[in-house]
């Protein structure tokens, strides 16, 4: 069902748009969790490592996927808030078009270039067989996760968050059994866990595309829609590319990160694999949040109401923070038995440096997600030059403090480094915010 979110109070609007987007990410991280879950208990700790380790390397690629979804997602929600159909469709077409041809670039150069990136990381030899093996039948898969991310950034565009968090409810969930099925059944190993998402992701992409067709038929426009337009396609990439370079220069710095890490050895990697699992289901999650308040802002200035953008943006902070309270108070208290999760008989090490991540790490979720919502805010309004400065920011100083910091203090100073570079990204986001919309007089709507 598509949803104008220019009408209605704002609190109310975002919530009804923001809950099943919460339920899609929670389960689109399963996937993930549930190939970290079953590789640490079926297989062993040195699977449940190289699973970790592999996962850097797919953030590069996943980095694509969300900027495609956001690109499409913002303009698609411009065109649907200015009641433009014809354009609207177009821009879907032409966000189609244009990630078919970014997925066979990427495809080539993961599958050429997946031993490498694995040696740039220091993988040990221990575990590097089995990440190459778990890279490869991932990159077969791509398209997969490329176009359904995209079918899921026109529906946020239509203000439909309902639809792919059902697609996610059974697909994530089939992941799971599949993933044990092929693994103490039928003994597949490491390529079991990839095959299984591999499976899984497919049908539900496959199923979301088809489904956008049938919505966009339903959509009356005057006028056939181009199949694709190079102006539009301009405004796509305005929004797409920054997007791509933030999330691929996160990558970047994770696999960095990654490299360091590394040089602990296993125990230290299969504790962080763990914990980072964790870390990333709450940091997805409220990014989810800073997506929604992306499609609300372009929404509204699409159809010129700006002063609700300011009422928004409370209503997510509320959003995000309690959300935080529970995630927290968890994460701080429960975090040896979360960590256990993911192994059946965990090293001394590897618990240590595990549980040590969440305590650190968890109580600065409330200091990122009022950064998530404020370059959402920014993302949404085309603010794409303040949008990178803050994240670049937060990228560049954790980086340069894992390094600094691992050398005197170990583990621990990686971990530290997330905190402060979370802090002065969300000082930066939040300031950009209200120098652009901090003036705007409350929105009268109820």
């Amino acid at each position: 069902m598509n949803r104008d979110l220019t009408v209605g109070k704002p609190e109310s609007v975002l919530w009804k748009f923001c809950v099943p987007l919460f339920g899609s990410i929670i389960f689109q991280q399963l996937y993930n969790i549930a190939d970290s879950f079953v590789a640490g208990k079926f297989i062993g700790e040195n699977a449940l490592a190289a699973v970790g380790n592999s996962y850097e390397i797919t953030l590069i690629f996943i980095a694509f996927a969300f900027g495609c979804n956001i690109g499409c997602s913002v303009i698609v929600s411009q065109l649907f808030g200015a009641k433009q159909y014809r354009d609207m469709k177009t821009a879907i077409s032409t966000s189609l078009i244009a990630s078919g041809v970014v997925c066979v670039v990427l495809m080539l150069f993961g599958l050429l270039g997946c031993s490498e990136l694995l040696q740039l990381i220091r993988t040990p030899e221990t575990i590097f067989a089995d990440s190459k093996l778990y890279l490869d039948i991932y990159l077969f898969g791509f398209p997969f996760l490329l176009y359904y991310n995209v079918a899921t950034g026109i529906f946020s565009a239509l203000g439909d968050s309902k639809t792919p968090f059902l697609f996610l409810a059974v697909s994530s969930t089939s992941n799971i059994l599949v993933d044990i099925l092929f693994v103490s059944t039928f003994h597949m190993g490491i390529a079991g866990v990839a095959w299984a998402t591999f499976l899984c992701q497919g049908a539900s992409s496959i199923l979301s595309l088809i489904v956008v067709r049938k919505r966009l038929a339903g959509i009356h426009s005057e006028g056939k829609a181009a199949l694709f337009s190079t102006q539009i396609f301009r405004k796509i990439a305005v929004i797409a590319i920054p997007s791509i370079l933030q999330q691929s220069f996160i990558s970047i710095g994770n696999i960095i990160i990654q490299g360091v890490i590394n040089g602990f050895g296993p125990g230290v990697i299969a504790g962080y694999s763990a914990a980072v699992k964790l870390n990333n289901l709450v940091i997805t999650s409220l990014t989810t949040v800073g997506n929604g308040i992306s499609n609300y802002t372009a929404q509204n200035m699409g159809a010129g109401m700006l002063s609700r953008v300011k009422d928004g943006f409370r209503a997510a902070v509320k959003m995000v923070w309690m959300l935080c309270v529970p995630i927290v108070a968890l994460y701080v208290l429960a975090n040896g038995l979360l960590i256990r999760i993911f192994m059946e008989h965990p090293s001394e090490l590897a618990l240590l440096s595990g549980t040590q991540f969440l305590q650190i790490v968890s109580p600065f979720y409330f200091v990122i997600s009022i950064k998530l919502v404020s370059d959402g805010i920014l993302r949404g309004a085309g603010q794409m030059k303040q949008f990178m400065i803050t994240t670049f920011t937060d990228l560049i100083l954790r980086v340069l403090l894992t390094m600094a910091l691992s050398a005197p203090w170990g583990y621990l100073g990686i971990w530290s480094a997330w905190p402060i570079g979370w802090g002065v990204g969300a000082v930066l986001s939040v300031w950009f915010y209200r120098r652009n919309f901090g003036c705007l007089k409350k929105s009268s709507e109820v």
